[in-house]
């Protein structure tokens, strides 16, 4: 049986909620305050916490700071009431399952607890972001080891099982659409349909039929019926990417059904039942949004239910050389190349660059250079030149814990290893005229080669 941890200091919301869920045929422990919760958790170790956030002696947050210490795996639920959802959703930001707003039917405790419990048992049953046979779980099509990509691992990890609403935020070619993705096929809709909408490549009357569908006959053109793609989701995912580009009359029509969970095609009289799992992204800032009416405030907490933010690529640049290197494993077969990799003076200028375009920048920088390079390595001749503008060659973290000396003849190395390969590329890999252009004899060029370990490409002798 599962159990269910109540917190709070009022005496009749405690006794009445726990009824509830006693009914509802679970095990219900009750505290006072955190610090009453505290002693219980270790005691009885509950499968979820439904916790008040002001409290004397400690409140929620305080309370939700320290399980974390205890066993993070545990959700906590937020009573909240009016007016102080914004207090919820930063709760929900600190790592709170959901929240409750006050006053609240009892199915709709029902319904989150039971998504709650979903998610508990999918924790235990994949303990450390690991699946069952143990392997470590990873996101597909999102590359990367660092601390952002772990977190976003976490989320996915997190919300995928439940049912909540998923906000995703981020800069243009960050993947939102991927991590999108990844939480349907980790919930229990992947073998429903994953169905993505661009809000931004419609004008507003067609994004309207687009969503919603239309009967025929219901203006002019619509020769035939067509369902809309909230009907082709049902039982699975709808993924509204660049939400905050929605008309704002649309958005009101959006609002109504996540509430109804029902709508009509346009020219159409017939109600139509789903069931679908929204999740919005946008690449603006979606509280400035809100402000400049841009986004309806009731359908952003509608949305908003979980936040996920991915990090621009520039806040996780050590991902970059396995970005790079999954790059060139992916375009080598279409592309007819063999290249092997890349430099390490390329890396250390693509990790300098600020990547405006993100992740998606970056492929489209490994394809061009692969598409035009003439050796077998990438390197940093093959970079565009906007990049290697960019690129502060003479200050290298490389040289630091070096003295003087060392740290001069290392950049003096790198700097003729340079100059000689883009000289050379310039010269068509002509030895001769090389070293002519570079003013020493062709012996001398030999030993150079040789100093810098530059290869002639095969073709090219």
């Amino acid at each position: 049986m599962f159990k269910v941890l109540l917190v709070d200091d009022e005496v009749e919301i405690l006794r009445d909620n726990c009824r509830l869920i006693v009914e509802m045929g679970y095990e219900c422990f009750i505290a006072h305050n955190g610090k009453e919760a505290l002693t219980l958790i270790r005691q009885e170790h509950p499968d979820v916490i439904l916790t008040d956030q002001k409290m004397p002696v400690m409140g929620g947050m305080s309370l939700l700071e320290e399980l974390k210490l205890i066993d993070k795996t545990i959700p906590v639920i937020f009573f909240t009431g009016y007016g102080t959802v914004d207090t919820a959703v930063n709760a929900m930001k600190s790592g709170a399952f959901d929240y409750l707003q006050k006053p609240f039917p009892p199915e709709k405790l029902e319904s989150l607890l039971k998504k709650a419990f979903d998610y508990r048992e999918a924790i235990l049953e994949n303990k450390d972001n690991h699946e069952p046979n143990g392997k470590k779980i990873k996101l597909e099509g999102v590359i990367g080891k660092s601390k952002v990509i772990e977190a976003i691992t976490s989320s996915v990890f997190k919300v995928a099982p439940t049912e909540s609403n998923i906000f995703i935020y981020g800069e243009s070619g960050t993947g939102k659409e991927l991590v999108a993705r990844n939480i349907h096929i980790y919930s229990k809709r992947k073998d429903q349909p994953f169905i993505p909408l661009d809000c931004n490549a419609l004008p507003g009357n067609l994004l309207e039929s687009e969503i919603f569908g239309y009967e025929k006959g219901a203006f002019t053109g619509a020769d035939k019926t067509k369902p809309g793609v909230i009907e082709l989701a049902d039982k699975g995912t709808l993924f509204l990417d660049e939400i905050i580009e929605m008309d704002i009359n649309l958005q009101s029509k959006l609002l109504r059904f996540i509430q109804e969970k029902s709508y009509r095609r346009l020219g159409g009289q017939r109600t139509i039942r789903v069931n679908v799992r929204i999740i919005s992204a946008t690449n603006r800032n979606p509280m400035e949004a809100v402000k400049q009416n841009k986004l309806r405030h009731d359908l952003y907490y509608r949305l908003n239910v979980v936040p996920i933010y991915i990090a621009p690529l520039r806040e996780r640049s050590e991902d970059i050389p396995l970005l790079a290197k999954h790059f060139i494993n992916k375009f080598n077969p279409s592309l007819s190349r063999e290249i092997k990799g890349i430099t390490s003076d390329a890396l250390l200028c693509l990790k300098k660059y600020n990547w405006p375009g993100n992740v998606r920048e970056l492929q489209n920088i490994i394809e061009q250079a692969m598409s035009l390079t003439e050796q077998n390595i990438l390197d940093l001749a093959d970079l565009p030149q906007n990049i290697r503008d960019n690129y502060e060659f003479y200050i290298d973290e490389k040289t630091n814990g070096l003295t003087f000396k060392d740290a001069k003849d290392k950049v003096l190395k790198q700097f003729g290893k340079k100059y000689f390969e883009d000289l050379l590329k310039k010269c068509e890999w002509n030895i001769s005229k090389t070293a002519r252009e570079a003013g020493i004899s062709r012996s001398s060029f030999y030993r150079i080669l040789d100093e810098f370990n530059i290869t002639i490409p095969e073709q090219k002798k």
